[in-house]
């Protein structure tokens, strides 16, 4: 039987009533706006129907390559990254660069012989590489399909507005992807010339929007301009993308405003944090500490309460497991749910056995003979 405990952990901000509900659109094909803590929409336009990605491709492409290499692993642009057209690093064939300079390149200038040079070196080929990507966006369970690394047009190279702005998230829980697409210059080197590269980020909101966290641009005549992009105020970090989107980065500084004014961030546990204690019969302790398995936080429409309530049941048997899910806990608003962890035990409790408690008392035993 379980019981729910509600924790007094409420809320009264001192703001205009939220407007959240109310309607607009965005001059963008498809759109969206997510809380980057919980990933729940705020703002959808469009946001499930898959359109042309261009360069915000580009995401996955590091992603992989953080996830399956090393940053000081050398990478050789081959005959197939020598010249692809579009935007460009322009890497001779043979020339070699350090992985973290390849997606600096990546990500910053956008280079699409960049992006074949390191899906080879990762897979072997692009369409190896692309199967790699496909697999990624299944394990997400994202709305995506690649065809190749840098995101020049193709059949069948889509993805949804939402999946976009989730692959970012996922990727932005990656420390070193994290620093490269917030960098606005770097400078690496540039083989056989006597010039270094100076890389500019595309992404103007990091220097136009206050609190601006990364994102990545795109455009093909057939994708238009895409755009993923993130910001973080009050320790709220909200995530967005705009696919086929004649302005840009207005639209996402409108999408950015608009939840920074109208959500606020609660954060109520830590990964790992100790939230209660649970009885436990037949063990040889009483009760297990529970933890929570994950953060617990989301953003929330202002100017109302909200509270956070731990599910947990009075009593379980031993034994218990350290990792072991114990019961769940919630965030909640106007009795509606907005995000929500496992709690698990802390450690391991044994079972108590007869033999055990035979060995305990001759243990205290001989503890009382000490002098």
């Amino acid at each position: 039987m379980k019981k729910v405990f509600a924790l007094a952990l409420m809320f009264l901000l001192v703001a205009l009533p939220a407007r959240a509900s109310e309607p607009f659109t965005v001059a963008a094909k498809g759109a969206v706006l997510i809380d980057g803590a919980s990933g729940r929409v705020l703002f959808g336009q469009n946001e499930n129907a898959m359109y042309p990605m261009a360069s915000t491709t580009k995401v996955m492409t590091t992603l992989l390559a953080l996830e399956n290499s090393a940053l000081d692993e050398k990478v050789t642009a081959g005959k197939n990254a020598h010249g692809v057209e579009g935007t460009s690093l322009y890497l001779s064939e043979g020339e070699t660069l350090s992985m973290e300079h390849m997606l600096y390149g990546l990500m910053l200038r956008s280079g699409n012989d960049a992006a074949v040079a390191v899906a080879e070196h990762i897979a072997g080929s692009v369409p190896a590489f692309a199967k790699m990507m496909n697999e990624k966006a299944e394990a997400l369970g994202i709305d995506a399909h690649f065809v190749n690394p840098h995101g020049l047009d193709a059949d069948g190279h889509k993805i949804s507005a939402l999946g976009l702005a989730l692959l970012f998230r996922e990727a932005m829980r990656n420390t070193d992807f994290r620093t490269i697409t917030a960098t606005q210059r770097k400078v690496i080197p540039w083989v056989g010339n006597e010039y270094s590269r100076v890389l500019e980020n595309k992404n103007k909101l990091l220097k136009t929007y206050e609190g601006a966290t990364g994102g990545k641009t795109g455009y093909t005549g057939k994708a238009g301009r895409c755009l993923v992009f993130s910001a973080k105020r009050d320790g709220m970090e909200l995530i967005g993308a705009v696919l086929n989107c004649p302005t840009w980065f207005d639209t996402a500084t409108q999408l950015l405003d608009w939840g920074f004014e109208n959500f606020r961030e609660e954060s109520a546990f830590d990964a790992g944090q100790r939230v209660a204690s649970v009885k436990v019969t037949g063990g040889v302790r009483d009760s297990v500490d529970v933890v929570t398995a994950s953060p617990l936080a989301t953003a929330l429409p202002v100017g109302r309460l909200s509270e956070t309530a731990l599910d947990l049941p009075e009593k379980v048997e031993a034994p218990v497991y350290a990792g072991e899910a114990l019961g769940t806990a919630r965030i909640r608003q106007d009795a509606r749910e907005y995000a929500r962890c496992a709690l698990v035990a802390a450690s391991d409790v044994e079972r108590r056995d007869f033999g055990q408690s035979v060995r305990r008392l001759i243990r205290l035993w001989l503890l009382r003979l000490q002098p």
